[in-house]
């Protein structure tokens, strides 16, 4: 088997394990610090529309000699607003202005033709409108917000109203991120930067169910047991589930990547950087929101309820009684659990690559 299958059975048993929960206050800190720097960015330097979304023409030549950086010059010489240039790989070019009406569109058209030397005719333009891009953001406001009613009730109804809402934080905390991101950047925001906004959900929804239904099996029957706390059961759940999301997050990402850093940035494939940011930039947020944002924040809920106030008060005395005489608080805690005790649910702060005992933390000898 392999090191890191190794180290993802260790933690499935709960041989070891890292203190998500205990630390999750840096994890919070660190959220709301990439939160704030998505929203300043996105107050400060806004979105950069595309073409669909503010209306413009875009010029399709004929194959050119003409360096993409004349013919971006040429473009806003004759039109007078920002141009962008791409250079298609049969030597043909795609010229995207902005904020031009028929009459503009015209007369720019034929000044690129002579500017470019281009054939009367062979300047292919095509006029695109404002009013379809609000229907495809009206849209796209519309599935995110149905999509967002329906998790809120699925989860509601599958687990509980705490992981509902933990979830719904999470999948706001990855669209904040996303967007500001392309603020920050500058990448142009086009019909495929919403698809990429709205697959994303998927996926960051996905890996935040894995870790909950881990979550809702260790805690089953938890208060009949005096050996860990929800916030400890939290832990185990999160590290259990740890290498699969890891594989899951790194396996969806390279595709994505090979997109953005080849295709767009090596290859000139301007267009593929619409959706591959997003997708990129939101399947790392997803991973991230579901170990150290959904899950946190489910055991800082469920932890303000009155009989996980009680189990923790009980657990801590256990502990500190079992201490005082000597004995090893885990073990004394486990032989009064009973066949109650959660199976999977081991400590939490256990450090990765230190073994705690020979066997799976919940099972009896």
């Amino acid at each position: 088997m392999s090191r890191l299958g190794t180290l993802g059975a260790r933690l499935y048993r709960g041989e070891v394990g890292y203190d998500f929960i205990g630390k999750r206050k840096i994890w919070y800190g660190i959220s709301i610090l990439i939160t704030i720097t998505a929203i300043v960015g996105l107050a400060v330097r806004g979105l950069n529309m595309g073409i669909e979304f503010k209306g413009g023409a875009v010029f399709t030549t004929p194959k050119t000699t003409v360096s993409v950086t004349q013919a971006q010059e040429y473009a806003q010489e004759a039109s007078g607003h920002p141009a962008i240039v791409q250079k298609l790989g049969d030597g043909t070019m795609r010229i995207q202005v902005s904020d031009l009406d028929t009459a503009a569109a015209n007369k720019v058209g034929a000044q690129l033709s002579q500017e470019m030397d281009i054939p009367k005719g062979q300047l292919n333009a095509e006029l695109v409108g404002p009013s379809w891009g609000k229907q495809i953001a009206n849209k796209a406001w519309t599935g995110l917000g149905v999509f967002m009613l329906l998790v809120v009730i699925y989860l509601a109804i599958a687990f509980e109203w705490r992981m509902a809402i933990a979830a719904l934080v999470a999948l706001i905390h990855d669209i904040t991120i996303t967007v500001g991101i392309y603020a920050l950047v500058g990448f142009e925001v086009t019909p495929g930067t919403v698809i990429g906004l709205l697959t994303i959900l998927g996926y960051s929804l996905y890996d935040t169910v894995v870790v909950f239904d881990s979550l809702k099996e260790g805690t089953k029957d938890i208060t009949k047991q005096t050996r860990w706390t929800y916030s400890e059961i939290a832990n185990r759940s999160i590290n259990s589930t740890l290498v699969r999301s890891i594989n899951t997050t790194v396996v969806a990402l390279l595709p994505v990547a090979g997109l953005l850093f080849i295709g767009g940035g090596f290859l000139g494939a301007g267009m593929l950087n619409d959706i591959s940011l997003s997708l990129f930039v939101g399947l790392a947020a997803g991973a991230y929101s579901s170990i150290f944002i959904a899950t946190p924040l489910v055991a800082d809920l469920k932890e303000r309820e009155p009989q996980m106030k009680a189990l923790k008060k009980r657990v801590l005395a256990k502990r500190a009684a079992a201490a005082a005489r000597g004995g090893d608080p885990d073990e004394e805690s486990a032989a009064g659990a009973g066949d109650d005790a959660p199976r999977d649910a081991a400590p939490a702060g256990a450090v990765v690559g230190q073994r705690r005992s020979g066997r799976a933390p919940g099972k009896r000898r």
